[in-house]
């Protein structure tokens, strides 16, 4: 993994950055980690909640930055639908049990601080894993079997 991403142009990298960013912020709004006026939390944010939240967001980010391409570099198209998995994981992992309309709706709010919350540390340790699995992937398919561009000659 280390080989492919010390070939990775500044393109990716900035893809990258704007990538955890951006899926931290998306996460921790609709979550509700960061106060804001559209979404409320009833339930306080776990102590654990943070980290998975910001590990999930730069593999997000270097997730996405692997679909980037480079001008005049082709690369295996091979799509993996673990981080789209994992970042919905991420969601119900963070977010708030008992604000979580699924979660009300099958074990109502009892049930969801009883059974779901203290499920939810799982949830984000598989959120973890099928994000870097998929971007184990997503590198593994670059160093494993670079395709270069053709030359058209004439």
């Amino acid at each position: 993994m280390v080989a492919a991403l010390s070939r990775w142009s500044a393109r990716r990298w900035v893809a990258a950055a704007l990538g955890a960013i951006g899926s931290g912020l998306l996460i921790a709004l609709v979550t509700a980690m960061i106060d804001n006026p559209v979404f409320g939390r009833a339930v306080p944010t776990t102590w654990w909640a943070w980290p998975v939240l910001a590990i999930s967001s730069v593999l997000s980010g270097l997730l996405l930055a692997s679909y980037v391409r480079d001008p005049g570099v082709t690369v295996d198209e091979h799509v993996t639908r673990s981080g789209g998995i994992g970042g919905l994981l991420t969601v119900f992992a963070v977010g708030c049990p008992v604000c979580n309309k699924l979660v009300l709706l099958a074990l109502g709010s009892a049930g969801a601080m009883q059974w779901f919350a203290p499920v939810q540390p799982f949830l984000g340790i598989a959120a973890l894993a099928l994000l870097a699995w998929g971007l184990r992937t997503r590198l593994r398919g670059e160093v494993a079997c670079p395709v270069t561009a053709a030359v058209a000659t004439e």
